[in-house]
């Protein structure tokens, strides 16, 4: 009975190491082991295993603070930069507004207001992007007709798409795929996709637009020839303010969200 008793004890004590570790696997760094709890052999282990639980609790804690400073900055330092871009807008949209002969000062002008607008959209996409990635942007998951909103963006492309005779070749589900996501953003993501299609694309190539089904899972596949030549890998086209033209004069600032949070899928009958 003694023997018996030592090897459940033994294998309870291996049991909630073996908790403890799956949980920290899984990225809760908060359970702890009571050494008390197991017999003298798994002391030392239960010693480790704290530590480095305490290690990685204290490595997400400065990394959230640290995410949380570099917004901080970004936003405060854009709100500096926006305040006087108004005005700068402002102003030039009145000297617009004057009785000015002179071409070259009208060209000018133009430009100046063109710019500015741009450094605006610039500076607002870059807050948004530090939100996202810092995890600071609350979503409002609703239920999504996919299907209805990649026709709906393919749509209001239509006209851009046909100014660089660009083929939009579709393969879709004829039936219904709802998924449960936030419309506004959704929209920004597929939006943002045809938008550099049309700025980059090359002038009279196909653009293939993918929607397939796969279990849980939708997948939105977009596909088009670039017009510049991409001397680089696909691991580095990938990176942040990374972009194909590297001589820069299109628009664009090659700013990326990385990573996506997936959202849960759920079927239509479901619903």
């Amino acid at each position: 009975m003694y023997v018996f008793y030592e090897i459940i004890k033994r294998a309870n004590c291996f049991k909630k190491i073996e908790e403890v570790l799956k949980k920290i696997y899984e990225g809760d760094n908060k359970e702890r082991l009571n050494e008390s709890e197991f017999t003298k052999e798994y002391e030392e282990i239960v010693r480790y295993i704290n530590d480095i639980s305490n290690g990685f609790e204290n490595a997400v804690e400065e990394g959230i603070k640290s995410e949380r400073l570099k917004t901080e900055l970004i936003t405060n330092v854009s709100h500096d930069i926006k305040t006087p871009l108004t005005s700068i807008i402002n102003y030039a949209d009145l000297i617009k507004r004057e009785d000015i002969e002179n071409e070259k000062v009208k060209e000018y002008i133009e430009i100046l207001l063109s710019k500015s607008h741009r450094l605006k959209r610039l500076t607002e996409d870059l807050v948004e992007a530090s939100k996202v990635s810092s995890g600071n942007v609350k979503l409002n998951l609703e239920k999504l007709n996919l299907i209805e909103l990649v026709n709906q963006t393919t749509g209001e492309f239509e006209d851009k798409l046909k100014a660089k005779n660009l083929s939009i070749i579709s393969t879709m589900p004829k039936t219904e795929i709802f998924v449960e996501a936030d419309s506004r953003y959704m929209y920004r993501i597929i939006e943002n996709i045809f938008s550099n299609i049309a700025k980059y694309a090359l002038m009279g190539s196909r653009v293939y637009v993918d929607v397939a089904e796969n279990e849980n899972k939708v997948k939105i596949e977009f596909k088009n020839i670039s017009e510049e030549k991409l001397n680089i890998s696909e691991e580095e086209l990938m990176q942040r303010f990374v972009r194909g033209d590297k001589s820069r004069t299109t628009e664009g600032s090659g700013l990326r969200i990385i990573n996506f949070k997936k959202f849960s899928r759920t079927t239509k009958r479901k619903l």
